[in-house]
């Protein structure tokens, strides 16, 4: 058989071919195969637009399409069916979908609720434990059904204690004003407006109750295992954000971002863990109570620290 001699230089110039089209093949296979992620329409997810406009993701070398999907239980079966491969949603949300008890984990603290969210009620309702008897219109099933609880169980309550009228949550705010109910859960713009209304006050608001309602980012393990450098982009991506959202103060809000810091101290450690246990623990027992757990879980299993370090 006879063999064709190659140079030095020819053998290095066909390694240097076959580098360069491996790396235009793996370019190629990233750029088709973004990371996409559901959101739905909230000012606190400005953030993820931002980092995308200003070209942080591309800085961190992650593609990331971002996914308008409104009802979070069509982004949870979306993420399942491997249609997308995270969310971003509420702690609490997270805990209803689980089918094998640990097959998702919060990675990113985004956003908590300083004061958007509350219970606004006839001024006569002077605290919670004066809801006992009242109508309490309430979106069933959604975040402000969680906070509504973990309310009721600091007093010493439950929802038996009240006459739950389930909304819609848009409903809920407005039939407070129209007094068709004692009180509502709500957020913006009708927690103003309910306050604004003659007979009505805020009884309670989200900044007294910092770490409830936090928004996270939300992966199944198996893209965490297989995409872990791409998630740390969008995570280094979210702080170059909210560090360019902080120079613009004016435009925050009553929204509280989460940056490096504040991640670092809500998520705490898996030997010292932060507040984010303390919520995640809330989610299963309060939605356990409601028997809408599909199986049991605990925060452990459910936060991964290692991409806030």
């Amino acid at each position: 058989m006879r063999m064709r001699k190659i140079t030095g230089v020819a053998l290095g110039v066909v390694v240097l071919m076959g580098v360069l089209m491996a790396s235009a093949l793996v370019d190629r296979e990233a750029a088709a195969e973004p990371l996409k992620i559901r959101y739905s329409i909230w000012v606190g997810y400005g953030p993820l637009f931002v980092a995308k406009e200003k070209g942080f993701f591309k800085e961190e070398k992650v593609d990331v399409d971002l996914v308008n999907i409104e009802d979070p239980k069509e982004g949870f079966f979306a993420m399942a069916a491997g249609r997308l491969d995270g969310v971003v949603s509420t702690i609490d949300t997270m805990v209803l979908y689980l089918k094998k008890g640990n097959e998702y984990q919060y990675v990113l603290a985004l956003d908590d609720s300083a004061g958007g969210d509350g219970i606004v009620a006839r001024k006569e309702i002077q605290s919670i434990k004066d809801l006992k008897g009242k109508k309490v219109a309430v979106n069933e099933g959604s975040v402000s059904q969680f906070f509504l609880n973990v309310v009721l169980k600091e007093n010493g309550m439950t929802q038996k204690d009240i006459e739950v009228v389930n909304m819609k949550q848009g409903d809920a705010g407005a039939a407070f004003v129209a007094e068709k109910v004692d009180a509502a859960v709500t957020w913006e713009p009708w927690l103003s407006k309910g306050k604004a209304a003659p007979h009505g006050k805020i009884l309670i608001d989200s900044s007294q109750t910092p770490g409830l309602i936090t928004d996270v980012l939300i992966f199944p393990r198996t893209v965490i295992q297989k995409r872990a450098r791409e998630i740390q982009g969008v995570v280094n991506a979210w702080n170059k954000a909210v560090a360019f959202w902080e120079t613009n103060p004016d435009e925050a809000n009553k929204i509280k971002f989460y940056d490096q810091a504040g991640n670092k101290k809500f998520f705490g450690t898996a030997a010292k863990p932060g507040d984010l246990t303390r919520v995640v623990q809330n989610s299963l027992d309060i939605w356990g109570g409601f028997d809408k757990l599909q199986v049991k879980a605990t925060p452990k299993e459910l936060i991964n620290y290692s991409f806030i370090k």
